[in-house]
């Protein structure tokens, strides 16, 4: 078994990884800046948001309190969603104190912790585990599942979304540091691999990938003179009119997932499992 982390305080924050905690090595600190920016206009954010909202909703345990964490919480932009809900007893984690930053600013109600999820589990027990497009970001995304899965709680669920398909690849994924894209095939294998079912599995991102694969036909290659933090902003910044409309295509892909459907392909995989 992972022996669990220790902590110690930097800067008011429980630090159980200090040693990373101001690496970006595995996500740039651009990002967050980015995120905090465009996240109540970007229909990307937008449209996730309101999707695993509804997905933590439906399969959250059937307990008077859940104790929830969600691993890469970035600039706390999802937990938003979730602080009106009395059941949840939420902990937000981070491994970048950039991001842990921007968290605790926008929601000083939550408990939030800095921790590499690969280096081991902190020391609780959590009824919900959420992770999402974060594991992409992680080199040894295995250990990362078997951290998490010693955080469970029996029967404890875990929600993860990764993006998917590897013929997908392009630069922006270069710009955000991933290790890779996933196939559900390889998914689901690596969580049943670590002591957890799949229940549930879909993609997303579907009503738009033939827009998304041809973008990334026509990819042009950077400037040698383009700084990363501008090739970053050039690619997740859309007008107005564009989100509006990207939004509702969007809100196709939510309106079959909460039909039920099991969307066969798409920009981004999403799998629900539970602990056994």
């Amino acid at each position: 078994m992972s022996q669990k982390l220790e902590y110690t305080l930097v800067d008011g924050i429980k630090c159980y990884s200090p040693d990373v905690a101001t690496s970006y090595s595995d996500y740039p600190d651009s990002g967050f800046d980015l995120t905090q920016e465009y996240s109540t206009s970007s229909f990307w954010v937008r449209s996730r948001s309101r999707l695993f909202k509804y997905l933590v909703e439906k399969y959250l345990p059937k307990t008077e309190k859940v104790k929830f964490l969600e691993v890469g919480c970035g600039t706390g932009d999802f937990l938003r969603q979730l602080v009106r809900n009395d059941r949840l007893e939420i902990t937000g984690s981070e491994i970048y104190l950039k991001g842990l930053q921007y968290a605790q600013k926008n929601l000083p109600q939550v408990s939030f912790v800095q921790f590499d999820v690969t280096q081991g589990p902190i020391n609780n027990q959590f009824d919900m585990v959420v992770s999402f497009d974060v594991l992409e970001h992680v080199e040894e995304d295995v250990q990362a599942l078997i951290n998490i899965h010693h955080m469970l709680s029996s029967n404890g669920v875990l929600i993860i979304s990764v993006p998917q398909h590897m013929f997908m690849w392009s630069e922006l994924d270069v710009l955000v540091k991933h290790k890779r894209r996933y196939s559900r095939k390889e998914l689901s294998e690596k969580l049943e691999s670590t002591g957890y079912k799949v229940s549930y599995a879909t993609s997303f991102v579907f009503t738009l990938f033939p827009l998304m694969y041809f973008s990334r036909l026509l990819e042009k290659k950077r400037s040698g003179t383009s700084s990363d933090e501008a090739e970053l902003q050039k690619r997740v910044h859309f007008s107005g009119f564009s989100n509006f409309v990207l939004n509702a295509f969007m809100r196709l892909d939510e309106f079959m997932i909460r039909l039920g459907v099991s969307l066969p392909f798409g920009g981004t995989l999403v799998v629900v499992a539970s602990k056994v």
